[in-house]
Parts: structure tokens; sequence; C-alpha cells
């Protein structure tokens, strides 16, 4: 049997040129775009650091570890202990609660537990929750969050104020409604993108794991959830940076007390909470010690972005 001939027109032709400029055009484009991402952060990096280098150069780094914030002038004097320490805290509370309740809702709405149709439903709420204005969630903690959570903490107080974490009563605004509504806030994310995670996985996972005899639970815990960690880890890496940086909400329900208290249920306050309650009003050296704050809380959120990375690679390599 002779091999089939193949005619000069069933070849491929060449690609125009006009397209070649496209696709050139196109690389050169993103290319381009994807730097000025970067040279724009470093230009935000630079501004802040420029304006509060009268403050670092003052200050030193004995603003990290001070508890003073005194602008009244000629007897200024800063340290943002306090606050690094009510972002560092609420923020930890906030993921104690939401990791939980995210990958639990993410594995609720990726696998077949309920019909399509209520998934649909419950994955538009939850994606409705991250279109909520945070002065709406700070509202919401003062008139029903708060008023919750007072006959628990109060409760808390009266019979375990001997474990530091609840020595104080629940009196108003405080470290614990602030990382309630931090968790709340960053739950959409942590659920997404979770869901989108567990969602991408080979369905011949599910099926190899159910045919080698595998109950549903043992292949959710033990190959799912270990194939998707390294979207999860992205995901919650993802919430704490927007917990970190999360403003009027906490401002509103936080208390605003820039001092140090072993209890959640006492007032705190966040760098976040200290920006927007005093720049409006900030001059001279207040300004950049303020921008100081600032760009503790840049490289905060920077640190946090790198260790993500890490831990995401670390697993991509070990699955």
């Amino acid at each position: 049997m002779s091999a089939p001939t193949v005619s000069p027109d069933s070849t491929f032709k060449e690609r125009p040129e006009s397209e070649k400029i496209l696709d050139q055009g196109f690389v050169g484009l993103t290319t381009a775009f994807a730097i000025a991402i970067g040279v724009i952060l470093l230009l935000i990096a630079l501004v802040i650091f420029i304006r509060a280098l009268p403050a670092i150069q003052t200050f030193g780094l004995g603003f990290l570890t001070s508890s003073a914030w005194n602008p009244v002038r000629g007897r200024e004097e800063f340290g943002v202990l306090p606050v690094i320490y009510g972002t560092l805290v609420s923020s930890l509370i906030a993921l104690l609660i939401a990791i939980p309740l995210g990958i639990g809702s993410a594995i609720f709405l990726s696998e077949d537990f309920i019909p399509l149709n209520a998934r649909t439903i419950l994955v538009f709420l939850v994606q409705l929750l991250a279109a909520i204005p945070s002065v709406v969630y700070g509202l919401w903690g003062i008139f029903v969050l708060i008023p919750i959570l007072r006959p628990l903490g109060n409760w808390l107080n009266a019979n375990f104020s001997w474990i530091p974490l609840f020595s104080t009563p629940l009196g108003g605004p405080g470290m614990l409604p602030a990382g309630v509504i931090l968790a709340i806030m960053i739950l959409p994310i942590i659920i997404a993108i979770s869901r989108d995670s567990l969602a991408a996985l080979p369905p011949d996972l599910r099926q190899a794991s159910l045919g080698l005899g595998a109950t549903r639970w043992e292949t959710i815990f033990r190959v799912l959830i270990p194939a998707a960690f390294s979207g999860i880890v992205g995901g919650i890496m993802l919430a704490l940076g927007r917990a970190l940086g999360e403003t009027m909400a906490v401002t509103m329900i936080i208390g605003n007390s820039n001092r140090i208290s072993a209890s959640i249920l006492a007032p705190a306050n966040t760098i976040a909470s200290l920006l927007a309650n005093q720049f409006a009003e900030a001059s001279g050296m207040q300004v950049s010690a303020l921008m100081y704050a600032g760009f503790v809380l840049l490289v905060l959120t920077l640190v946090v972005n790198i260790f993500a990375e890490l831990i995401v690679n670390r697993v991509k390599a070990k699955y």
C-alpha cells in the first residue's frame, strides 16, 4: 500500500507578518504592564520611606519598641509597639475563626453535598459578602455584633478572669469584636480561593481514592486537601494581607486605645486605625511618624506575601 501523497496546497500556510507583529506587540505590552506594576510598588514604597525619613532619623528602631505617642509640639515622642501588637493579634483572631469556617465552607461548596442549584446560590451569597463596604461592616459591628458579644465576653471574664486573655470585661469596642469582624470580611477570600483550588483538581484523584476503598471524608482530608494545599495557603495569606490593612471597620469597633493588654476583650488599636484617626489633623513630625508607621505596615504585608510564596512553592514541590 503506497503512502498518500501530500499536495502543495495542503501544506500549512505561513502566518501573515501582521499577525506576528500583533503577537509581538501583545507580548511587549503585557511585559510593560508587569514591569509597571513593580515600578509603581517601588515608587509607593520610596515615597513613603522619604516622607518617613525624618522620623526614622529621629527615633530609629526604638520607634518599633516604644509605646509612647505624644504629638504635642516640642515634646514629640512616638512609638508603634501597641499598634503593631493590635494589628497582629486582631489578624490572628480573624484567621483562627476564618480558616476552619472558610475551608469547611469551600469543601461544602465544592463537593456534591447539596444540589447544584443550591450551591450556585450559596456561592453567589459568599461573593456578595466581599462586595459589602467596610463602613457597613463597621456599623453592623457597632449595633449588632458588639451587643451579641458583650454577654459572652462578660461571662468569660466572670468565670475565667484568671486567664490573661479574659482578664478584663467587654464593655464595648475591643480586640475580640475587631477580630470577629475581620474574620467575616476575609471569609469570602478564603472560601472563593479554596473552593476554586478544590474544584480544579482532576476528577481522577477522587475516583482513584474511592476506588482504593477510602471513604468520602478520607478522600477529602487525605487526598483532596493536600493536593489543593498550595492554593488554600495562598488564599489564607491573601486574606491575612487584607486583615492587616483593613481600616474603616476595625477603626469603628476596636476602641482605638494605644496600649498593650493581654486581654482580647480590652480596647486596642491597629496601624491602619492609627493612620485613619490621626493623619487628617497631623502636622510636622507627627506626619513623618505616621508615614513611618505606614512603612512598617508595608513591610509587614511584604513579609507575609514572601512567606506565603515560600510555603506555596514548597508545597508545590512536594505534591
